[in-house]
């Protein structure tokens, strides 16, 4: 098939260099012009694993193309994706802009190509408010009149940051909202290729289709909160929720995914389809106190977790607190293998410390220099995890990458002017830091305070 995408970012980008492998003609629109000039040189501008390669791939087998002109994208396209950013506010509240000003574009050509041209389907792959592909068919319909032809669809992505690749290319589920049995005909030959191992294709109404992706990320975000809750019962009492999740876990009905306690969820989906659950509701007068819950507590989560930064630091050094203290941070992104910083809880806890007169280091393997345009030069962000820690008076592991699983402690201890590890990530096992001799906080479990 011919497809054009209209955005290259996170979505637009994966999806139309996973397309074209698949052997699709792809045009990828986007109205920043040097980011299509780096494209066309085969340099992604995220940062997502093996996405280099099939880029440099596509582009060199000719199936994958940039473009400016929205014209040229779109005049042979079978398919318009809608792939735009839809930025919301903090109560939720949505931007449409982008939706809208993507809808008029599409609209321009169309009535350029005329009534004789083919019938295109427009398909919304944005995370949009329920019903909004039926706006954007309507606000289309009333620019080009009824003589020129298209249909509709809605096609939610389903992509984890880090593992986006496997998840186009092997999804759990396809999903597909349409108005008529021959278009989710065409989404069907589309989405084929990708469900050879058995996995379903669903051909739905579009207001399911819509609400589909934030029932899902709802319940994932869900998932978060609620053993970080159980993790918060867990210090209280004295339990440990390492073991806690083991065995609550061994229930099949329960599984293990997404059940793990930190510093809370971030990024740009959960955070962002939470709150538009929450909007969605007051907009029609249903409640969602479960939502509203999970919101609130994945944002105290990170309140708890400095608190303990706080209380150590006021034990040890009353009255002066944080006040002076050099505090090194492993880890910036929201999670490991992207470098997308966004709602990162890294961001939040720096942001914190600074206040309370802190100095702050930081090191990640991908986002250092997403951290540095954020952040500026109030926290020295530097190249190697072992120079963040340098003369640091305390340590914190926000981001569960893989290189800071197996530290050298004692390197470690030789560094740091104070012996104390916060493990927001609950990467350590706290005997093995009494062994070392560190101070060891994390989250569920018991401290382990080293004279």
């Amino acid at each position: 098939m011919k497809l054009s995408m209209i955005g290259t970012g996170y979505v637009g980008l994966v999806t139309g260099v996973c397309l074209a492998n698949c052997g699709n003609d792809v045009v990828c629109l986007d109205v920043d012009k040097a980011k299509i000039e780096k494209l066309k040189g085969g340099k992604s501008p995220i940062y997502e694993p093996g996405l280099d390669d099939l880029l440099e791939r596509n582009i060199s087998s000719g199936r994958l193309r940039f473009s400016t002109d929205a014209f040229e994208s779109h005049k042979d396209a079978d398919m318009i994706f809608i792939c735009v950013g839809t930025p919301s506010d903090e109560r939720g509240h949505t931007d449409m802009k982008y939706i809208h000003s993507a809808a008029d574009q599409i609209a321009e050509v169309l009535i350029k190509l005329g009534p004789a041209a083919k019938s295109k389907v427009v398909v919304v792959k944005s995370t949009v408010p329920v019903g909004t592909s039926i706006m954007v068919r309507n606000r289309i319909r009333e620019k080009v009149g009824a003589e020129i032809k298209f249909e509709i669809a809605n096609n939610p992505e389903f992509l984890k940051e880090g593992a986006a690749i496997d998840d186009f290319n092997k999804p759990d589920r396809v999903v597909c909202g349409v108005e008529n049995e021959a278009t989710g005909q065409r989404m069907r030959d589309l989405y084929d290729p990708f469900v050879r191992n058995g996995h379903p294709i669903y051909i739905m109404e579009i207001l399911s289709s819509e609400m589909v992706k934030y029932a899902s990320n709802a319940m994932l975000a869900c998932k978060i909160s609620f053993i970080n809750e159980m993790a918060n019962l867990c210090e209280a009492y004295g339990a440990n929720v390492t073991r806690v999740r083991e065995g609550m876990c061994a229930d099949k009905r329960i599984g293990n995914q997404f059940l793990y306690p930190g510093l809370g969820y971030g990024g740009s989906c959960f955070p962002k389809d939470t709150l538009a659950c929450i909007m969605m509701g007051e907009k029609a007068g249903v409640p969602t106190p479960v939502n509203k819950a999970v919101h609130e507590l994945n944002q105290g989560q990170r309140d708890r977790f400095f608190n303990k930064i706080m209380s150590h630091f006021k034990a040890k050094d009353a009255p002066g607190g944080l006040s002076g203290k050099t505090l090194a941070f492993w880890g910036i992104a929201f999670k490991p293998k992207t470098d997308d910083i966004r709602e990162a809880p890294a961001i939040t806890l720096m942001r914190k410390a600074l206040g309370y007169g802190a100095k702050c280091k930081a090191f990640d393997p991908v986002a250092n220099e997403n951290a540095r345009r954020d952040l500026g030069p109030a926290v020295d962000i530097v190249d190697d995890m072992y120079s963040a820690a340098e003369g640091a008076d305390a340590l914190i592991v926000a981001t569960d990458w893989d290189e800071f699983k197996s530290p050298d402690f004692d390197r470690l201890a030789k560094l740091m002017k104070g012996k104390v590890i916060f493990d927001g990530r609950n990467l350590y096992r706290p005997q093995q830091l009494a062994d070392n001799k560190f101070s060891h906080y994390s989250v569920g479990r018991a401290p382990v305070v080293s004279g």
